[in-house]
C-alpha cells in the first residue's frame, strides 16, 4: 500500500480505550466496526443456559468483529469485553467500504480482514468438532500462544468447550512442543 492509502485508512481509524472490565459492545447492539486490538485482551461470549459461553479471545495486533451483526445490521447476541486495559482501534464499516469502492488495495485489505476472520472461525468450529480435549488446548497453545499465556483459565475452559476442571487435567498431563 501507498503512503497515501495508508494516510487514507489511517483517517478513518478510532482509537479508543478500555480499562479492564469494561464492556466494548453489549448484546443487543449492532456492530458497526471492524476492531483491530493493539494491544490488550478481549473476549468475545454470549449467555446459554444461564451460563457464559467464551466464542473468542484475541490479543495484540488481531482483529475481531461480531460478523453477523456487522453484515445483517442486526443486533448481536454476543458481548466483547476487555479482560486487560486495552487500546483498540474500530474500523467504521461503513466508512471502510466508501474508501475501498475507488481503491483497489484497500479493497484487498478489506477482503483479507474478512477472510482471515472467517478462517479463525472455521478453525475454532473445527477445533471444538473433531478434536480431543489435550490436542484442542495443544492447537491453542501453537496458535494463541499470548492468549494462553495471559486469559484467565476459566475463558480458556469455555473457548475450548471443556470445564475449568478437564482444562486443569490437560494442562498438568500435557507437553507442549
Amino acid at each position: 500500500m501507498t503512503h497515501e492509502e495508508l494516510d487514507e485508512l489511517e483517517s478513518i481509524l478510532v482509537p479508543m480505550k478500555f480499562s479492564k472490565g469494561e464492556m466494548i459492545l453489549e448484546e443487543g447492539e449492532v456492530c458497526e466496526n471492524i476492531y483491530y486490538i493493539d494491544k490488550g485482551l478481549i473476549r468475545q461470549f454470549y449467555f446459554k443456559n444461564g451460563k457464559e459461553v467464551t466464542e473468542h479471545l484475541g490479543a495484540d495486533r488481531s482483529i475481531f468483529m461480531c460478523i453477523e451483526s456487522l453484515f445483517l445490521e442486526m443486533p448481536t447476541h454476543l458481548q466483547v469485553e476487555a479482560i486487560e486495559s486495552s487500546i483498540i482501534y474500530a474500523l467504521p464499516k461503513r466508512r471502510l467500504e466508501k474508501v475501498a469502492l475507488h481503491n483497489v488495495n484497500i479493497q484487498i485489505l478489506y477482503r483479507k480482514i474478512l477472510e482471515e476472520s472467517l478462517i479463525l472461525s472455521q478453525v475454532h468450529a473445527d477445533l471444538v468438532r473433531f478434536e480431543t480435549a489435550g490436542d484442542r488446548y495443544k492447537k491453542m497453545c501453537k496458535l494463541m500462544p499470548q492468549v494462553v499465556l495471559r486469559a484467565p483459565l476459566v475463558y480458556i475452559a469455555s473457548y475450548l468447550q471443556m470445564t475449568p476442571e478437564t482444562l486443569s487435567r490437560v494442562r498438568a498431563t500435557t507437553l507442549i512442543d
